[in-house]
């Protein structure tokens, strides 16, 4: 095996995030960025159906059920749905940047169990910028804001450029995604995690 893992620690030099002036602003339902995508599409039957939320600054909030197609152990989360989660509210992040990025390197801290029919309430953040490089981190609290914690999340972003998809998509999705005249949901389909 080769290579390093990335760091989770922002560089010396990092700075701090800067919400982009055309981002949505606070208290605005981001919607999906794509409708296939399992973490927030509509398209997606047993997806996670998560939807997030614009906050202050460069932060953002989400919610999302805990279905029985969701569940690990009997009547809980499966952990990697949990996981996915995280990483659907993180990404949301880069809408707020105006960048496409991709997941660096995401680190999961399971904290308790979710149950079936649980609301998960998530907010995230961007912590700072090196380069390409985004850092955040997320936290999961079950039935809302004040609730318990269940999961917490440290993240980097790579910024990418749209080849990044259209040189490793299908291109019947890449197609369909690019000749979509919305404007912003063809800007959008590429903004988080392939």
């Amino acid at each position: 095996m080769s290579g390093r893992t990335p760091s989770l620690t922002p560089p010396a030099d990092a700075t701090a995030p800067v919400r982009h002036p055309d981002a949505p602003a606070p208290g605005e339902l981001l919607g999906a960025h794509y409708a296939h995508c399992f973490g927030c599409g509509d398209a997606q039957p047993h997806g996670l159906h998560l939807q997030a939320r614009a906050a202050e600054g460069v932060a953002i909030t989400a919610e999302f059920t805990v279905k029985p197609e969701h569940q690990g152990a009997p009547g809980l989360a499966h952990g990697g749905v949990l996981a996915t989660a995280l990483d659907e509210t993180l990404g949301s992040l880069n809408w707020l940047l105006r960048v496409i990025a991709v997941t660096g390197r995401l680190e999961t801290d399971f904290v308790r169990p979710v149950p079936v029919d649980t609301v998960l309430h998530l907010e995230a953040e961007v912590t700072a910028v090196a380069g390409r490089k985004i850092y955040s981190s997320a936290v999961g609290r079950i039935g809302g804001p004040e609730g318990e914690v269940a999961v917490r999340a440290d993240a980097l972003f790579i910024e990418v450029k749209v080849d990044h998809f259209i040189d490793n998509g299908r291109p019947e999705e890449i197609n369909a995604a690019m000749s979509d005249p919305d404007q912003i949901r063809r800007a959008r389909a590429f903004e988080v995690n392939p």
